[in-house]
């Protein structure tokens, strides 16, 4: 016999599938928020509780935002990916590499990420500036690492569902490190001091180039679907608030007023990351981890 939902549960479903389907390209979620026995990290862990919050898509978004001010990754960007003619499927890829190095057994992530050095491997090409680069170059895989990492973390610091510790903040830099190592990264950071000694490492090497301003032009304006342009909204204003000092005057950005933040981006993203929540109802043992983290 069918079940049968009320009618809150059944457009709650219907948004989940919906969620679903714009984050990971499947309408039906898989895994319930569990972990593997022998994943890489466990419900222990800060990664395991990070990257299961919803604050991961403002991280995600900022990171992208300053990782095209590095010439070579933004040149093997858009010399070999589609992002224009497939929007959707870098958030996808994304996903799914966070989901399966996260949550689920060790040789699944150690296919994924075997899978993706191969890939690799064939991007290679010179920048309009007549550098060559090559994604596997653990120069270049470090500086996407890090922002990455930094981006996540600060997201969650400032729009996650439960504070954490400087020393737990530090704790999801080291347990990150092995994702990085893994991909190729030489000597990934393991605090929060290093994360931010190796980014600023990159300061002379950034640059507003032509490639970078058209990928900024299309995160200030992608083909977002009508339901998805509210929500995106949000996440870019919050991502773009969330962006280091150093990289608003290289993107050109007008400096960030506290004031506003504090008054309308911040509250409008936690609104968002808690409507999300309702939607895809997280596991048990997130509920659990959060609720005795906020005692």
């Amino acid at each position: 016999m069918p079940e049968q939902l009320t009618p809150i549960e059944g457009i709650r479903r219907e948004l989940q599938r919906t969620v679903a389907e714009y984050i990971t390209g499947n309408r039906e979620l898989h895994g319930g928020g569990g972990v593997a026995s022998d994943s890489w990290f466990g419900p222990d862990s800060i990664t395991w509780l990070i990257m299961s919050d919803w604050s991961t898509m403002i991280g995600g978004v900022e990171s992208l935002f300053v990782q095209t001010l590095h010439p070579p990754t933004m040149a093997g960007v858009a010399d070999h990916s589609n992002y224009k003619d497939d929007p959707f499927g870098r958030l996808h890829r994304t996903a799914n590499f966070i989901g399966t190095t996260t949550f689920s057994s060790a040789a699944e992530a150690e296919r994924l990420v075997k899978a993706i050095r191969k890939i690799h491997s064939r991007v290679t090409g010179t920048t309009p500036d007549g550098v060559p680069y090559e994604a596997n170059d653990p120069h270049n895989l470090a500086w996407v690492h890090c922002t990455e990492v930094d981006g996540f973390l600060r997201a969650f610091q400032r729009y996650g569902s439960v504070p954490i510790t400087d020393a737990e903040a530090d704790q999801y830099v080291a347990e990150m490190a092995r994702v990085g190592e893994a991909l190729g990264v030489i000597d990934a950071p393991r605090s929060v001091t290093e994360l931010d000694d190796r980014l600023l490492r990159y300061l002379p090497e950034l640059k507003f180039g032509g490639q970078a301003r058209e990928s900024v032009r299309w995160l200030m304006f992608p083909p977002n679907k009508i339901g998805a342009q509210a929500g995106y909204s949000i996440i870019l204003t919050s991502a773009i608030n969330l962006l280091p000092s150093w990289a608003r005057r290289k993107l050109w950005l007008p400096p960030r007023i506290p004031l506003v933040s504090d008054a309308l981006v911040a509250p409008a993203a936690k609104g968002l990351m808690s409507s999300l929540d309702w939607i895809m109802q997280p596991s048990a043992e997130i509920a659990e981890m959060r609720a005795a983290r906020s005692n």
